[in-house]
């Protein structure tokens, strides 16, 4: 069974928020961390992992990440500080 993720990356607390949805969560952060992908996040240097969550299938997760990006800022900073209140970088848990 394959596995989806719908992430958000940040530049700093509080900052410029960037959701992004991906099949390989590892590969895709580290091709934004080091500017592998140009737009967005290469612009606003938004590299840090601060929440992420899986799906079992594609359509889910682009529904999902179609959602969030709906959302107001505040309802996305309530997602991120639920559960990672000190907005900390994320991409060494999934890198162990």
């Amino acid at each position: 069974m394959n596995k989806y993720y719908i992430y958000i990356l940040a530049n700093q607390r509080n900052g410029t928020l960037y959701v992004g949805v991906t099949n390989n969560l590892r590969r895709r952060i580290y091709e934004h961390k080091n500017n592998l992908v140009s737009g967005f996040s290469q612009k606003y240097k938004t590299h840090s992992l601060v929440y992420f969550e899986g799906t079992p299938n594609i359509e889910s997760a682009i529904v999902r990440e179609k959602r969030l990006k709906s959302w107001h800022r505040a309802w996305k900073v309530q997602l991120i500080e639920s559960t990672n209140p000190d907005w900390q970088d994320l991409y060494e848990e999934i890198v162990v």
